[in-house]
C-alpha cells in the first residue's frame, strides 16, 4: 500500500490519535511538514490518500502554500482518492469544492457536543455512532456546505461540523486529539480566548473535562476513521 500523505500546517497540530490509529493497523504514512518549509506535493504519485491537519491560519490567507494545497486536494477529489480534513483541513476541502469559508458566529474552544444529521444519504458514515457525542473544538471560522456534499454533524455553536463528499470526510471539530495535545494547546492559548464564555470555557474547565471525554471521542474517531479507510478499497 502506498503512503497516506498527512499534511501538517503547524508543529503542534500533527496527526495525534490518527497517527496511533494508523500505526496499530500498520498503515504507512508520510508526514509533510509545511511548518518547517516542506513543499506541498505537486502530484498524487506514491500516495493512496490525503489527510489535512489543523492550523491557526485561515484558508483565506495569502500564504504561498495554500493554493498548492487546494490544487492537490482537487486532484485527489477528481481522482476519487479519499481525503480527510480536520478543522483547517476540513475548511481546505470545502474551499477546494468551491464553498465559502468565513467567520463563525462565535469562537468555539474546548469540549462541546455535536449531533449526527441522520438521513438515508448519511447512513454510511453515521452508522454505529451515537446520535450525539462530545468532540473537541478550536476554531473561529467555519465552512459552508459544498454543492454535492452530505451534511453529517452540527451543534449549537456551529451549524456545519462535518460533511462527506464521495469517499472524503471534512470535519470542523478535532477528533484527532490526544491528552498531551490538549494540554499543549490550552497552555499556549491566549487568556482572552478561553474567557469562560458558553463556547469558550476557561482553561481549567477544558482540562478537568478531558479525562472523562477523551476516550469516548477516540472510540467514535475509530468508527469515522475506519469508514474513511474503506474508501481505499471501495
Amino acid at each position: 500500500m502506498s503512503n497516506i500523505a498527512i499534511i501538517r500546517h503547524i508543529s503542534n497540530e500533527g496527526p495525534g490519535y490518527l497517527g496511533q490509529f494508523l500505526d496499530v493497523r500498520k498503515l504507512p504514512y508520510q508526514l509533510i511538514r509545511v511548518d518547517t518549509g516542506e513543499s506541498i506535493p505537486d502530484s498524487l504519485a506514491g500516495f493512496s490518500a490525503i489527510v489535512l491537519m489543523g492550523g491557526l491560519m485561515s484558508v483565506n490567507d495569502s500564504l504561498p502554500w495554500i493554493a498548492d494545497e487546494i490544487t492537490l486536494i482537487r486532484k485527489a477529489l477528481d481522482a476519487d482518492m479519499p481525503v480527510l480534513g480536520h478543522c483547517l483541513g476540513g475548511q481546505m476541502i470545502a474551499k477546494a469544492l468551491g464553498a465559502q469559508v468565513s467567520n463563525n458566529r462565535v469562537r468555539e474552544f474546548g469540549w462541546h457536543r455535536i449531533q449526527c444529521r441522520r438521513k438515508s444519504d448519511t447512513d454510511y458514515w453515521l452508522d454505529d455512532l451515537p446520535d450525539e457525542f462530545d468532540a473537541f473544538h478550536w476554531h473561529g471560522e467555519t465552512f459552508a456546505l459544498p454543492r454535492g456534499a452530505h451534511h453529517l454533524f452540527s451543534n449549537q455553536w456551529c451549524e456545519n461540523q462535518g460533511f462527506s463528499y464521495g469517499k472524503s470526510l471534512a470535519l470542523q471539530c478535532h477528533i484527532e486529539m490526544t491528552e498531551p495535545m490538549i494540554r499543549d494547546w490550552v497552555a499556549h492559548a491566549p487568556a482572552a480566548e478561553l474567557d469562560g464564555g458558553p463556547s469558550t470555557p476557561f482553561a481549567e474547565t477544558i482540562l478537568r473535562q478531558t479525562p472523562g471525554r477523551l476516550a469516548a471521542m477516540q472510540q467514535n474517531a475509530d468508527i469515522l476513521y475506519e469508514r474513511w479507510l474503506e474508501g481505499l478499497t471501495r
